[in-house]
């Protein structure tokens, strides 16, 4: 897992996603995390399904990726992980720094790549129907 130990990192996730200057292949799950908090303390507004949707969509694209029924964009992942970041922001004082909030994340079990899972099945998770829309979990409601 990547450690943030300061919030410098974190900034330019965020802000690399916007402007489209991130390589690819630091677009970790610790990464989508980082850009996440990232907006959630200074751009909240975009974290809404259909900017947030626009901002990975476009990224995905400017990254010479694409967004398919198979790759790309994926509304349920994405709105489950911004309710994640919002749940774990709102615990902590305004001025926390980023790191520190992104670190009690990381270290929670959604910081585990497979935390969705304990959700949702697999086949629904990874189901078109999933991808282009949310999806209400199908094994357990999210504790947030």
């Amino acid at each position: 897992m990547t450690i943030f130990t300061d919030d410098a990192a974190i900034v330019r996730i965020g802000a690399g996603l916007l402007d489209h200057s991130l390589p690819k292949a630091e677009w970790s799950h610790a990464a989508h995390f980082a850009a996440t908090v990232y907006l959630a303390r200074y751009q909240p507004e975009l974290l809404a399904p259909p900017a947030i949707g626009a901002i990975i969509s476009g990224y995905n694209v400017a990254t010479g990726g694409a967004n398919t029924d198979s790759d790309g964009y994926h509304e349920t992942i994405t709105v489950a992980s911004v309710r994640a970041v919002r749940f774990h922001h709102a615990r902590f004082a305004p001025d926390t720094p980023l790191h520190v909030i992104l670190g009690v994340l990381l270290g929670s079990p959604c910081g585990r790549s497979d935390w969705l899972f304990a959700h949702w099945r697999r086949k629904a998770l990874f189901s078109v129907a999933a991808r282009r829309r949310w999806l209400d979990p199908d094994l357990a409601p999210l504790p947030f």
